[in-house]
């Protein structure tokens, strides 16, 4: 099926099972920067999973075609459709996808898909790891606010693995960013990094007081609520 055809029946599918009632509160929460069909997402996914059924999901550009066509769809549950295409495949493509990733990061960004996206640049980065420094280096110079999440973020699931060095580094290169999504994310890091190494974060927050009072915060509050 042609990517422009598959298009057209993801949306035919959404619009038929959407809620626009509850469309109006998704808007609502996401500040009316996309439209939504008004689908939880249990309802998305399982639509999604008939889809990949009957449709399959293509290969090599005509993927990446279809990708950019639902990403840049104004329904963020079909922004949502490709991203779990993506993920449905990831793991067989080739450390050049990367590229492809940065691309996906910049595309009508908020949180929700760049988060989405980082936990997948991570799971590359796994099977690439001579690929982490070379292209983190140039998304932190990038100036791209969403680029830079990404870096600070992406070892969110890395535990012992984490490459601590670099993510403080990352962190103390934005120290002075005012951006609450940059801010949040470096708290977010130390957070999920103290429960592996709790000693590293509370050492790296007391040596630098320059960090942002939400980043300190965020970034011990596992270790007060644990007690």
């Amino acid at each position: 099926m042609a990517p422009a055809e598959y298009l057209s029946h993801i949306k035919a599918t959404f619009r038929q099972k959407g809620d626009p009632e509850r469309a109006q509160g998704q808007m609502a929460y996401m500040r009316n920067q996309f439209e939504y069909y008004g689908l939880k997402a249990p309802e998305w996914v399982a639509l999604a999973k008939e889809i990949f059924a009957n449709l399959g999901i293509p290969e090599g550009e005509e993927l990446k075609t279809l990708v950019r066509l639902c990403m840049d769809d104004e329904y963020r549950e079909v922004n949502y459709f490709a991203l779990e295409m993506v993920q449905k495949v990831q793991k067989k493509q080739p450390e050049a996808f990367i590229e492809f990733f940065e691309e996906l990061i910049t595309t009508r960004s908020w949180w929700d898909t760049v988060d989405w996206l980082s936990k997948l640049v991570g799971i590359h980065f796994r099977r690439f790891p001579h690929l982490i420094v070379p292209i983190t280096e140039r998304w932190m110079a990038s100036g791209n606010m969403w680029l830079q999440r990404v870096c600070i973020i992406f070892q969110l699931l890395y535990k012992d693995k984490t490459d601590a060095e670099l993510m403080f580094r990352y962190i103390l290169e934005l120290q002075d960013s005012k951006e609450f999504f940059i801010q949040k994310a470096a708290g977010w890091a130390l957070r999920q990094y103290s429960k592996t190494n709790a000693e590293a974060v509370v050492t790296f927050i007391g040596r630098h007081p320059g960090l942002a009072p939400l980043t300190k915060r965020e970034g011990v509050k596992w270790l007060k609520n644990k007690g």
